[in-house]
């Protein structure tokens, strides 16, 4: 004896899918997500390339500055009065200039005209990033 029931219609007026898949309207937030997720993380890659480049730069500029500082004091007997140049092949991008003025002080009298005020200038992508260093020698003319 087989027992028969009726199934219950639910059936409601509206779309029916005819197919499992996902619909435009799904496509297009998915995809709008997608790209302010995409937007945010290249945005802050850039700032760690930005953050990292200046970071090195800091870094290796103050060992430039004294290098180049003790090679102008220690060539020659007299402080050029500007020099400028670059770091060749070790460190692409990197420049340097040096400058050498007098020192004017009353509080010293005579013996500032022995004194030397040395700058010396390491600049990296075109003055992009700029680091200084002055220091006084003196020198006996």
């Amino acid at each position: 004896m087989t027992l028969f029931q009726p199934q219950p219609q639910n059936k409601k007026p509206g779309w029916k899918r005819l197919s499992p898949g996902f619909t435009l309207l799904e496509v297009l937030v998915a995809m709008a997500v997608m790209a302010i997720v995409l937007v945010s993380v290249y945005r802050m890659h850039s700032q760690t390339v930005a953050m990292s480049t200046a970071a090195r730069f800091y870094t290796q500029a103050p060992l430039l500055a004294q290098k180049k500082l003790a090679e102008v004091t220690t060539t020659s007997s007299q402080i050029f009065a500007s020099d400028s140049g670059d770091f060749g092949e070790n460190f692409p991008g990197y420049s340097w200039q040096v400058s050498a003025t007098d020192v004017s002080s009353e509080l010293l009298g005579e013996v500032a005209e022995d004194f030397k005020r040395i700058d010396v200038t390491v600049a990296y992508l075109n003055d992009n990033f700029s680091y200084l260093l002055t220091t006084y020698r003196f020198q006996r003319e």
